[in-house]
């Protein structure tokens, strides 16, 4: 039985668990003491250490866990009573996990953004409590008479709740007084302690003792675009450029990047993520391949950021005008995508705020001002912002900026190396923005150790760059899906990236075109974000010797790419990563990040994790599941036996079900264990989907 303060239909939630609200302060035990009566610890979402509200985001289904215990060998029970940010209040019976932890959890699929209020409730439950000790003592004969005396009371008390359905109330009067019947039979008598109706009466509106109440928690839900989509990096400048006959290259705009925006969106991508857009400094501009001696016309580093025509606020001459930035937006929007923009809180030395604000950088004693440094690596053409100089000032001035773009039309930022500026900064800035702008999402550009990147999290980054890129072995994989599908998920959500402007693995490198297809199908069906970086479709996998950047980096200068002669050649990862994007727009289970379960297999390389959402929390009423066996070795051909744990989407093992394959259309017969044959260079992925019974 499902109720709410609203109508089912306008709930703004979803749930397996819900029952009739009532009120529990009324019966709650003393709290003379810290230890409550019935005590409840650990309480999950949660943020493991700092006051931190948890995330999630709308549709996203969060597990809702606690621990609770109490002396002896009494039941009991535990309640979930949620809060919306619109004040629909509703209650969830959680399931004890059976764990030996003392674990309960429950699933609620949160519906409405905003500010979420949640406690749980423990209370005695007295009919579980008499249900398992007269199941036992009945069957042994073992006080039978006390034991349905015992029962008839709990039951005659249960009837005299006017809250419950006058049919309801009947059926435990009758109950009771079958019980009292001198001439019951024991077995007559069990089949009334088992009966499946008298104990969904009860899990709906249970007898209640003991009851205790915890403290209230907060979670934030964020818009769906947190923690969902699909994204695509490009370089306006180099969409639409033209070599011209001189050897120079003139600029692509806003305009004839516009161009490229159809195609983008063909392939089912939903954010457009540009690198910084702004006036570029002239002072020790960098060259092609990350040269200190830049040539005439060669664009420089768009991340040396600022020149005589303006710094963050400013867009590069080049590239056109506000407003042709503005009609660049509104292009995306037409074609179902968001901008994402690049923010970069560092000065090339020719940025207006180096003769406005020199306090902003840090002076050195020869009276220069440092560059920007990662060494033995300096980056010459940049000073970094020094955040202890003039907190104030600085912070002011970056709120300004992001607020000016976020008028033009931008609400996703991409922050670059969040992890060189403060903590309290971001936790500021963003907490500031939000409160302006809920809508406005930033993702953190941070590869670097775990504390810093949970931190940032934590602050507020509705998105995080993760270490997905560097793990590419079965074991690791194994270890990095686990730990952010379920350790991290409350506050850290993985934007796997495949590729980026900065890095080319030595996956990448050296896997050729199998590594970019395993690579991709890992990504997208993992977890609910994913990105790539133009040129990804073209298998750019030269690398510049000695680092992890593509040769000829685009950062470094204007590149040409021949997308429409690729797909006519049939040389386009385009269809592939087209088809990836279909299926988790097909695919609910796949726009979720905390249910997915890893299995195995007798391959050192073959890779299995599955995606399951009960029909209940989906948003059609449909169950979805999806099983994806990977090759994560692109030089070989492996086959093995994959082991499932079907219980994960209700089939019991050695049952039978039937699977299709959502690359190819192949359709088989799978159980709890299947043979697989998976050849990295023409099939290196099986991504299953699991056919409802009929």
């Amino acid at each position: 039985m499902v109720t709410s303060t609203r109508s089912a239909r306008s709930r703004p939630w979803r749930s397996a668990s819900a029952i009739p609200v009532r009120d529990a302060r009324a019966l709650e035990a003393g709290r003379a003491t810290t230890t409550r009566r019935i005590p409840l610890a650990k309480p999950s979402p949660a943020v493991p250490w700092g006051d931190y509200r948890p995330k999630a985001y709308v549709q996203e289904i969060v597990p809702f866990r606690v621990t609770a215990f109490r002396e002896g060998h009494d039941r009991i029970g535990v309640h979930l009573r949620l809060f919306s940010p619109s004040g629909d209040e509703s209650l969830h019976r959680l399931r004890a996990l059976g764990d030996g932890l003392d674990g309960w959890q429950t699933e609620v699929a949160v519906l409405e953004e905003g500010v979420w209020r949640f406690r749980f409730e423990s209370f005695g439950d007295d009919f579980a409590t008499w249900q398992h000790a007269a199941d036992l003592k009945i069957a042994a004969g073992v006080d039978a008479e006390v034991m349905r005396e015992l029962g008839a009371l709990l039951f005659t008390r249960a009837a005299a709740e006017r809250s419950r359905p006058a049919p309801q109330r009947q059926r435990l009067t009758d109950a009771a007084s079958a019980l009292r019947d001198a001439g019951v039979s024991d077995e007559a008598a069990l089949e009334i302690v088992n009966d499946s109706a008298i104990g969904t009466f009860f899990a709906d509106r249970p007898l209640m003792s003991l009851v205790t109440v915890a403290d209230d928690h907060e979670l934030l839900v964020e818009r769906e675009r947190a923690g969902v989509g699909a994204w695509y990096e490009f370089f306006p400048r180099s969409e639409g450029a033209k070599q011209l006959k001189d050897g120079t290259v003139k600029s692509g705009t806003f305009r004839s990047a516009m161009k490229r925006l159809p195609d983008v969106a063909a392939m089912g991508f939903d954010v457009v993520y540009l690198p910084p857009i702004h006036p570029i400094g002239q002072t020790n501009r960098k060259g092609r391949n990350n040269t200190l001696q830049a040539h005439p016309g060669d664009p420089g580093s768009p991340y040396a950021i600022g020149a005589a025509d303006g710094g963050h606020d400013a867009i590069h001459s080049d590239l056109g005008t506000p407003a042709d930035f503005r009609a660049f937006i509104r292009a995306a929007a037409g074609n179902g995508m968001e901008v994402a923009l690049d923010l970069a809180l560092q000065a090339s030395p020719d940025h207006p705020w180096v003769t406005a604000h020199p306090e902003w950088f840090t002076v050195l004693p020869d009276g220069t001002i440092a560059y920007a440094e990662n060494p033995p690596k300096k980056y010459q053409d940049i000073y970094p912002v020094n955040f202890d100089r003039d907190p104030d000032g600085i912070y002011a001035e970056v709120l300004r900026i992001v607020r000016h773009w976020v008028a033009q039309g931008v609400k996703i930022f991409r922050v670059d190396n969040p992890h060189t500026k403060p903590l309290q900064f971001w936790e500021w800035l963003i907490a500031t923005v939000n409160a302006e702008n809920p809508e406005v999402i930033f993702l953190s550009e941070a590869f670097t150790r775990p504390a810093v990147m949970q931190s940032l999290a934590a602050v507020g980054f509705q998105q995080s760059y993760s270490y997905f890129t560097w793990r590419n072995t079965k074991e690791e994989l194994e270890e990095f899906l686990s730990s952010v599908a379920h350790e991290t998920a409350d506050f850290l959500r993985p934007n796997l990236f495949v590729n980026t402007h900065d890095i080319l693995t030595e996956y990448l490198q050296f896997g050729g075109r199998p590594a970019y297809r395993i690579r991709a199908a890992i990504a997208a069906t993992a977890a609910p974000t994913y990105g790539v970086y133009a040129g990804y479709e073209l298998y750019e996998n030269v690398a510049r010797p000695g680092s992890e950047e593509n040769i000829d980096n685009e950062k470094y200068e204007y590149k040409f790419r021949d997308w429409a002669g690729a797909m006519e050649r049939g040389d386009s990862l385009a269809p592939f990563l087209t088809r990836l994007n279909e299926i988790r727009r097909d695919h609910p289970a796949l726009r979720q990040l905390r249910n997915l379960s890893v299995h195995w297999s007798d391959d050192d390389a073959i890779l299995v994790y599955a995606k399951h959402l009960d029909a209940a929390l989906s948003p059609d009423g449909r169950s979805d599941t999806i099983i994806v066996v990977v090759n994560t070795d692109p030089h070989s051909v492996r086959q093995t036996m994959v082991h499932l744990d079907t219980r994960v989407w209700g089939v019991e093992p050695g049952s039978p079900f039937e699977v299709e394959d959502l690359l190819t259309g192949a359709q088989w017969t799978w159980s709890d264990h299947n043979f697989v044959m998976l050849d990295a260079f023409t099939e290196p992925v099986h991504i299953l989907h699991v056919k409802e019974s009929r």
